[in-house]
């Protein structure tokens, strides 16, 4: 599967009328968060986190240029610090999650996710596989230690029905879970 076809794949799971809030971790140029907005209902809107101002910058034009800024917000903050604030700040209702940040991160972020639990309804994990490393026994790389501690943690999580789904493009074989 392909890069385009994965996008396609979340995009048409997303494609649902009960789905109205959505937050990204991991914002980058914005390409997919803007993916995911055409996805909302008018009333719909998206919140997505991102470290580095200069992309925020080429995010917040990529949206206006769109035509998305009133359904997209950027917060330029540290995740790890922000997440915790997001319910006080009047960001609670996310249908849908996805986060596409630091590896390191990801079991931290399943955690925070999990803390919506009578409202999300999809999380999305992106870049999982890292070619074969994750099911090479001898890999020490931190990313592919991080990626099994969070399958492991999705297994734990009974009340959770997951499937990694690999892709194929220019960066190699890669992979999200949904």
């Amino acid at each position: 599967m392909s890069f385009t076809q994965s996008r396609e794949v979340a995009l048409l799971t997303c494609k649902d009328e009960r789905l109205k809030g959505y937050f990204g971790n991991g914002t980058l140029g914005e390409y997919s968060s803007i993916w995911l907005a055409r996805t909302l209902p008018e009333d719909g809107q998206l919140i997505t986190l991102e470290f580095d101002p200069k992309h925020t910058k080429v995010a917040e034009e990529n949206i206006r240029n769109a035509g998305l800024d009133y359904k997209i917000e950027v917060i330029t903050d540290p995740a790890l610090e922000t997440l915790p604030t997001l319910k006080g700040r009047g960001f609670s209702d996310f249908d849908l999650i996805f986060i596409d940040a630091d590896k390191l991160n990801n079991p931290y972020y399943l955690k925070w996710a999990l803390g919506f639990p009578d409202q999300v309804r999809l999380l999305i994990i992106g870049d999982n596989v890292h070619n074969e490393d994750v099911i090479e026994n001898n890999s020490d790389d931190i990313n592919v230690h991080e990626v099994r501690q969070f399958i492991d943690l999705l297994y734990e999580e009974s009340h959770i029905d997951s499937t990694a789904i690999q892709t194929v493009g220019i960066k190699g074989y890669d992979g999200f879970v949904l």
